[in-house]
């Protein structure tokens, strides 16, 4: 589902490609109009086909199979890489701007708009089109990574065997979850509002630009202190839990887990280049030290989420609901004589009480997993994806790193931080539907 919609917002924005080569079509090669159109046959056959394979264990012509889909791996990777620097050039002059509204005169790197070195033939067209393009990028090269994704998993499968061991199907069931559901949806519409309002006042002036900054960071170091702490209370249930855990080799699991740690890095060194920048700089302006605690708090409640989904996808299943525990309880009770009707009542009681205590726990873990679910939506569509990017806008990093290198890195792991909160999601639906 999430393939198919980004792919269809990839279209989109080759469409609007097409429509700003026939604005300009006066100065700009023909592969300018070319690449958008064989970019959006390429998308419709790749969706296409991974809708229809993307579970297929291919055993035969094994060679070629291989060599065909890592290629598409490779392509989609070369594609993404054109897109963030497409992207790149969009923001460059946007970001200059924001921090020379904050009084980094120090940086004097010309201002260069890219544009082409003709005129529109229709100017309000192009304007309008240019800009959303800038919105659209995020979407498209989350789909290239994606892909890739899907196209590797395809790649490792080739050839493997499978046991017929069938997995029970996952429920979902909404109960029980009030508070975990009203805090996430909370935390939802807190972030729209943040986001709104940070993208109105940065950038307007230095005053403003400011206290955007420090609403964002102030905002964040909450919400990340909130995942965190249940994340951990998450971890803990887990950890007096004596069930044991499911060691069964499982790929689809392996896979979910190193891609929850390997896309987490790319903020670690987000966090971990802002936290040296502000350790490092000479003089630094009063909001970038909300940086500090909120990148490290990145990187904290990254670990703790990371461990308590690693944690859930490893329990064992429930063999017998509560209800059929609860009923042979009854049962043999009942069937026993009078002589031994008060030591069943005790077991009985004692067992009644763990059943209860197993609801109690499955309820918070329940809770935990909708909230932690609804954070991770929110901080996926609700910051980096839309522009509100205070990575880009506090200014030291540049100061300290130069404007290039930071842009450039900061490019490189923003799409890999927006497919984390993707993918955590994504984990999180399961690992509730589990519970």
């Amino acid at each position: 589902g999430s393939i198919s919609l980004f792919s269809v917002i990839t279209i989109i924005l080759g469409c609007l490609k097409i429509g700003y080569f026939v604005g300009f079509s006066e100065c700009l090669s023909a592969t300018e109009g070319v690449f958008p159109i064989t970019h959006a046959v390429h998308t419709l056959l790749q969706v296409y086909f991974l809708w229809g394979h993307a579970q297929d264990i291919i055993q035969s012509f094994k060679t070629l199979e291989r060599f065909g889909v890592i290629h598409s791996v490779f392509t989609n990777l070369l594609l993404w890489a054109n897109s963030v620097l497409n992207e790149s050039k969009h923001q460059l002059n946007e970001h200059k701007e924001r921090l020379i509204t904050l009084g980094f005169g120090n940086i004097t790197i010309d201002l260069d708009d890219h544009a082409p070195d003709c005129n529109c033939t229709l100017p309000t067209l192009c304007s309008a089109v240019s800009q959303a393009i800038y919105y659209l990028y995020p979407f498209n090269i989350e789909y290239q990574i994606l892909a890739s994704t899907m196209l590797y998993v395809l790649w490792k499968n080739i050839g493997r065997k499978v046991d017929s061991h069938q997995h029970p199907k996952m429920q979902f069931k909404f109960n029980g979850v009030m508070v975990g559901s009203v805090l996430g949806l909370t935390a939802l519409a807190t972030t729209i509002g943040v986001v709104v309002v940070y993208m109105i006042r940065i950038g307007r002036s230095k005053t403003k630009s400011e206290s955007a900054l420090i609403m964002f960071y102030l905002y964040a170091i909450v919400l990340l202190m909130f995942m965190g702490a249940a994340g951990l209370v998450g971890i803990r249930i887990y950890r007096t839990n004596e069930k044991s855990l499911d060691e069964s080799k499982n790929p689809a699991r392996k896979l979910d887990a190193d891609l929850l740690v390997g896309t987490a890095s790319g903020s670690w060194l987000i966090s971990w280049g802002s936290i040296l920048a502000t350790l490092c700089a000479e003089d630094c302006p009063p909001y970038t030290w909300y940086n500090l605690p909120y990148s490290i708090l990145v990187i904290v409640e990254k670990y703790i989420q990371n461990l308590f989904i690693i944690e859930s996808i490893h329990q064992e299943p429930e063999n017998l609901s509560d209800d059929i525990r609860t009923l042979r309880v009854v049962t043999v009770c009942n069937g026993n004589t009078i002589s031994l009707a008060s030591s069943c009542l005790k077991s009985g009681g004692v067992a009644g009480e763990e059943v209860s205590q197993g609801i109690t726990k499955r309820k918070v873990l329940k809770n935990i997993a909708a909230f932690l679910f609804l954070c991770n939506i929110s901080i996926w569509g609700g910051t980096p994806a839309f522009g509100c990017r205070p990575e880009y806008d506090t200014g030291l990093e540049e100061i300290v790193f130069g404007f290039e290198p930071w842009i450039i890195v900061v490019n490189l792991a923003m799409p890999f931080s927006i497919f984390y909160r993707m993918h955590a999601a994504a984990s999180l639906f399961e690992v509730y539907c589990k519970i």
